[in-house]
């Protein structure tokens, strides 16, 4: 694979880390004054207006059926668990600390494929899990004084992100990413809708929100064609490990847009988190290439 080649999937996957920030960012600013599944479904609706004159546009409209194929709902549900768990902390947390949390999504798909489908993982492995799950308990900080009881859902945000991950595999290789994209936005927001039409008062939407949704509809539609792109021009083991600047570009948004900083226990927690999940990822890079692996316990 020419260098030139992974340099622009490594270029790729950053951009992707950045704009889904960059969509979570527009996403806490509604979270102000607008309730959190009202926010999704506005969110929702701006995506929709970027995705379907997409698909029409690559000609992928005869496709859309395929976005209620079963695997496909199914991962698209799980998201929706993701997604309500996220929007929920995000609203009452830091958002370097709530981005630094769902970081630990590829961890527990590890342990899912261990506890789940017998998968041999190896004690190397659960050691590696067991200090990103650490991490993630700094950075929460439970029964701290700045601790959030907000912070279990960041926990559950990594949950449905796992299982999300492990649902992936039995989506249809046929199945175009953009299709699985629009089944992912559609889900949510009829899901959100829901929750906010039995939870929820809604309030009146403003200028303000609009193009905020709008913004924020446009960034999710590039951090998923960014990642598409990352994926199909560098191989993932030069890929995956940058997934792990989202907590980067979470740190630039918490100190720049809502004067966040996080404390010494929770910046020391991030860097356990991205350590075991580097680790992880560069592993299971040696094992794929035949590289012989650290010894497993």
């Amino acid at each position: 694979m020419p260098i030139s080649q992974n340099l622009r999937g490594i270029g790729a996957i950053l951009l992707a880390t950045g704009t889904f920030v960059a969509n979570d960012t527009c996403m806490k600013l509604a979270l102000s004054d607008a309730p959190p599944f009202q926010v999704l479904v506005m969110r929702g609706i701006g995506a929709c207006l970027w995705c379907i004159p997409l698909l029409f546009a690559m000609g992928l409209f005869r496709d859309i059926p395929k976005a209620f194929q079963p695997w496909v709902l199914l991962r698209s549900f799980t998201e929706v668990f993701a997604i309500l768990s996220f929007i929920t902390a995000l609203g009452h947390m830091p958002i370097a600390d709530v981005t630094a949390i769902a970081q630990i999504a590829p961890l527990v798909v590890l342990l899912g494929m261990w506890l789940f489908f017998g998968e041999r993982v190896g004690g190397f492995r659960l050691a590696l899990v067991g200090l990103g799950i650490t991490g993630a308990l700094m950075v929460a900080q439970p029964g701290g004084e700045t601790a959030s009881p907000f912070a279990i859902f960041g926990f559950f945000t990594a949950v449905g992100a796992a299982f999300r991950d492990i649902l992936s595999r039995k989506v249809p290789a046929a199945t175009p990413a953009l299709v699985v994209t629009f089944s992912t936005i559609f889900i949510v927001m009829v899901s959100a809708l829901v929750m906010s039409a039995f939870f929820e008062s809604p309030v009146p939407p403003t200028f303000r929100h609009a193009w905020l949704m709008l913004i924020a509809g446009f960034f999710l539609m590039c951090g998923h064609s960014f990642v598409f792109i990352a994926y199909r021009i560098a191989p993932a083991r030069v890929v995956a490990p940058f997934n792990y600047s989202f907590m980067i570009w979470a740190g630039l948004s918490g100190l720049l847009v809502f004067d966040e900083i996080p404390d010494a226990l929770a910046v020391s927690g991030m860097v356990l988190i991205m350590a075991a999940g580097l680790a992880v990822v560069l592993l299971e890079g040696r094992t794929r290439q035949g590289v012989p692996a650290p010894a497993k316990g």
